[in-house]
C-alpha cells in the first residue's frame, strides 16, 4: 500500500532495531488508538524515521468490547504461543458468549503514523459475527469464529484477496494513508 504511493517501509530487523523486553510494556492503553500510537512513538525514538505502527484486536458486542486491546491476550495463559494461545483465547470466547443469542463482533484495527512534527492515528473496522463452530484454516486468532457479513463466510475460510478486500487493517491503512496524501506528505 505504501510502495503504491512511493513510499518505502522497511521492517525493525532491516531498520537494525533489535526486540526489546521495554516492548512487552507498549501496549498498555486502553484503546487501540493509544496502544497503536504508544507504540509508533516508541520505534520512531528508537529509529530515528517517520514510523507506522498499528494495534487490532476482536471487539464483541455483548461482552461489552472484550477481549478489545487485549485480544491476544485474553485468556492470560504467557506460558502459550501460536495455536495453543489462539485456541485457548477461543475456548474462553465461546465459553463467555455460551447462551448469548445477539453475537455482534467487529474486528477492530487502528494504523499510527509518527515522525519529527506530528502524530496521526486512523481507525479501521469490519463487522460481523461469531458463530458457534470454526471453518476454515486461513488466517489466525479468532478467524475461523469470525463470520464476515460482507464476505458471508469467516475469515477463516476466506482467501487472503478475499480478507484484504474487507479487512480491519486494510480500511485503517488506507484511512492513514489518505490523510498522509490530503496533508501533502505523500503523492496520490
Amino acid at each position: 500500500m505504501f510502495a503504491a504511493h512511493g513510499m518505502a517501509v522497511i521492517d525493525l530487523r532491516e531498520a537494525g532495531i533489535a526486540e526489546s523486553i521495554e516492548e512487552d510494556d507498549l501496549e498498555a492503553y486502553a484503546t487501540f488508538e493509544e496502544n497503536a500510537l504508544a507504540k509508533a512513538k516508541y520505534f520512531h525514538k528508537r529509529s530515528r524515521m517517520p514510523t507506522v505502527a498499528d494495534d487490532s484486536g476482536l471487539a464483541v458486542r455483548a461482552l461489552g468490547g472484550r477481549p478489545g486491546v487485549h485480544s491476544k491476550r485474553w485468556s492470560g495463559r504467557a506460558d502459550l504461543v501460536g495455536q495453543p494461545l489462539d485456541d485457548e483465547n477461543n475456548r474462553l470466547l465461546l465459553a463467555a458468549l455460551s447462551g448469548v443469542a445477539e453475537r455482534i463482533a467487529s474486528y477492530v484495527c487502528a494504523a499510527a503514523y509518527v515522525d519529527d512534527s506530528r502524530a496521526i492515528v486512523r481507525r479501521g473496522e469490519v463487522e460481523g459475527r461469531i458463530v458457534d463452530r470454526p471453518s476454515g484454516v486461513n488466517g489466525f486468532g479468532y478467524d475461523p469464529y469470525f463470520f464476515s457479513r460482507e464476505l458471508g463466510r469467516t475469515f477463516g475460510d476466506a482467501s487472503v484477496e478475499e480478507k484484504e478486500r474487507v479487512s480491519h487493517r486494510g480500511r485503517a491503512f488506507v484511512r492513514l494513508l489518505a490523510e498522509l496524501r490530503a496533508r501533502g506528505m505523500i503523492s496520490a
